[in-house]
Formats: structure tokens, C-alpha cells, sequence
């Protein structure tokens, strides 16, 4: 059963737009018509009256965090803000059923809305991981998810056993477990070598597994990797989410080498290695692969191509740099013709003068 891979925009994913989109259009209309929101809400009039200014303060609130999430980077802090948010509307909606006045149909909505959009903001807000200590901001948050024909418990072992992951994630050249928790990590390349210590902060059986670098580490980052039963007993949905701050100097250049233009697709790739793993146990590689059969076309031209590889390098002499190009390709054809017709070897030929 082949799986399938999602493609996301780590750390900006859809889900954590939308919800920076709805906080700035939220903001907007409590800030420029906070009466209009009450009216809509089921509040008093008296109610609104007296909370225009509050109203207004949600909205800075909303406009804020939508900023926050629409512009990209970690969205993980502007999501709990928006969790703490619901739970301050929540509670203003609820002191409003108590205004004489108010209509109990419309603020039962409202408090409905609210209540469904919390929810979503707690899911958004538990797919990412938390940043470790030291690491006040993540330009770099890469997800990635693929599915694959495994059970969960199958995926979480190999997984767990961290000394697999270099299997599988080429630019690691090792992972040593040194406690049950604790693990040292190496990567070398283009000649720099970038050590840190890690350790396990969740490890829930066959569900999640969630670990960060220790403090003071030369990398400060952390990630988590969820493996979720597929819709329809179509294996597991493994999710993958890093979360790091490339340093500067030497380290941090590797780093830009390591990641390229794109780290999400990095990512994308280890994940399509631990599915080739999985379910064939090796992984696929091109190395000493032929390129194939080739066309009708390609196989009529393979007899010019080959003349081509095989042809003499062009003279740069000084007769053909005072000739020209054009006087020096005419020579050769009246020379050729003199051959091809038996003529007396070294007939004089006419030529362009320089």
C-alpha cells in the first residue's frame, strides 16, 4: 500500500493562518464597532454602554495575536494567547447572561462559537512543541507528515530506538542513547562537526515521542514525532515536527548547508526514507542505476552524440583567430572538396585575406 505525504509550511501551517485571519478580522470590528458586536452578541443595552472599552481591549488583543500567526515563524506563544483569550471571553460572556436585559438565545450562540474556536485553538496549539529554555524565538519550525503501512507500535519502536534515526536521516552521523532519557547527537559534514546533548520529555508508548537539547547547547532545539492509527486501517500517520535556532559562525553555516533552500523538504525526505525502511526493509538509492531505456529519437541521435564526445578539440591557432570563424570554415570545405575530387595535394586554395 503505497502512503502519502502532506506537504506543510512548518510553523505556518493552514490551520494557525486561519486562525490568525479570523483573530484580525475579530480585532477589527471590535475595535472600530464594538457596539455592533455587542448587538450581535445578545448584550444590554446598558451592557454595551459600559463595555465599549472593554470590547476595544479584546480587539487590540485579537489584532495582536492575528499579526502573530499571519506573519509565520513559531506561532506556538500566539496560539496559548489565543487559548487565554477564549478563556477571558468565555468569562465576559458569561457575566453578560447576568445583565438585565441581555438575550440569553443570541449570548448562548455567541458562548457556543467561543467555546468551538477554543477548541480549535487548543488543537493548534498542542501540535507544536514548546520551546526549550534559552530559545526566546524559533525562526525554524519544519512539519511533516507521511503515512505509513505499519502498525503504530511497530512505527514507535524502530523510532524510539534513537541509534536507528542515522538510518534514515543521512545528515545525523550519529545518536548515542547515554540514560533511558538522555542521548548525545552528532552531525559532520563539510568538515565541521556540531555535538549536543538531548533528552525524552514525553515518551508515551506507541503515541508520541517528544525530546529537546539540554540547556546551554550549541543548537538549541526540540522536536516531536505522533503516530496516529491511518483512517481506514491504512497503516500510521507519523508527524514530525522540529523546532531549532541555527546559530551563527561556523555552526550556524553548516547548518544553511545541511538545511538548503528548503528544510521542510529535508524533512519530507527522512520521512520518505523511514517508509522505505518499513515497509521493504532497505532503503531505495540510484546509485549505479542505469538511465534506462532510451527513445526511438534518442537511440537514431546516440550515433551523433557519440561522434561529438569522441570529436578533436577546436583549434585556436593563430591562422584561425586571423582568419575568422567564417573565413576559416570556408578554407576547410574547399580543402575537403579538393580531396574528395583526387586534386593534386596541396592545390593552392584561395582564401579570405585577413
Amino acid at each position: 500500500m503505497n502512503g502519502h505525504e502532506r506537504p506543510t509550511n512548518g510553523g505556518h501551517d493552514r490551520l494557525a493562518t486561519a486562525l490568525g485571519v479570523f483573530s484580525l478580522g475579530l480585532g477589527l470590528a471590535e475595535i472600530a464597532a464594538p457596539g455592533a458586536v455587542g448587538r450581535m452578541l445578545g448584550m444590554s443595552t446598558a451592557d454595551r454602554v459600559r463595555s465599549r472599552a472593554i470590547l476595544r481591549g479584546f480587539g487590540m488583543r485579537e489584532l495582536a495575536n492575528g499579526l502573530g500567526l499571519v506573519r509565520g515563524g513559531n506561532p506556538s506563544a500566539w496560539l496559548w494567547s489565543r487559548v487565554a483569550g477564549d478563556v477571558m471571553d468565555l468569562a465576559f460572556l458569561g457575566r453578560s447572561f447576568r445583565a438585565r436585559g441581555s438575550e440569553p438565545a443570541r449570548l448562548s450562540v455567541a458562548t457556543a462559537a467561543v467555546a468551538a474556536v477554543t477548541a480549535l485553538d487548543v488543537v493548534a496549539a498542542r501540535r507544536r512543541p514548546r520551546l526549550p529554555e534559552g530559545m526566546p524565538h524559533a525562526p525554524a519550525v519544519r512539519q511533516a507528515v507521511i503515512t505509513i503501512n505499519k502498525s503504530p507500535a511497530e512505527v514507535y519502536e524502530l523510532w524510539r530506538r534513537l541509534t536507528n534515526l542515522p538510518r534514515f536521516m543521512p545528515h545525523l552521523a550519529a545518536v548515542e542513547e547515554t540514560g533511558e532519557c538522555s542521548s548525545h547527537w552528532v552531525i559532520e559534514a563539510f568538515g565541521t562537526t556540531v555535538e549536543w546533548d538531548a533528552e525524552i520529555v514525553d515518551d508515551t508508548p506507541n503515541e508520541r515521542i517528544a525530546w529537546r537539547a539540554v540547556e546551554n547547547a550549541d543548537v538549541p532545539n526540540e522536536g516531536q514525532v505522533a503516530f496516529t492509527a491511518a483512517p481506514g486501517g491504512r497503516g500510521t500517520e507519523v508527524r514530525v515536527t522540529m523546532c531549532y535556532e541555527p546559530p551563527a559562525g561556523k555552526i550556524g553555516s553548516l547548518f544553511a548547508k545541511l538545511l538548503g533552500k528548503d528544510p521542510a523538504q529535508m524533512l519530507h525526505a527522512d520521512l520518505r526514507r523511514l517508509k522505505q525502511l518499513l515497509e521493504t526493509g532497505e532503503i531505495a538509492t540510484t546509485a549505479g542505476q542505469s538511465k534506462g531505456t532510451r527513445s526511438v529519437i534518442g537511440r537514431a541521435l546516440e550515433p551523433i552524440e557519440n561522434a561529438w564526445r569522441q570529436r578533436p578539440p577546436l583549434s585556436k591557432s593563430r591562422h584561425f583567430v586571423r582568419l575568422g570563424a567564417e573565413g576559416h570554415l570556408a578554407q576547410s570545405r574547399r580543402r575537403y572538396r579538393a580531396r574528395s575530387h583526387d586534386l593534386t595535394p596541396g592545390w593552392p586554395v584561395a582564401g579570405p585575406r585577413g
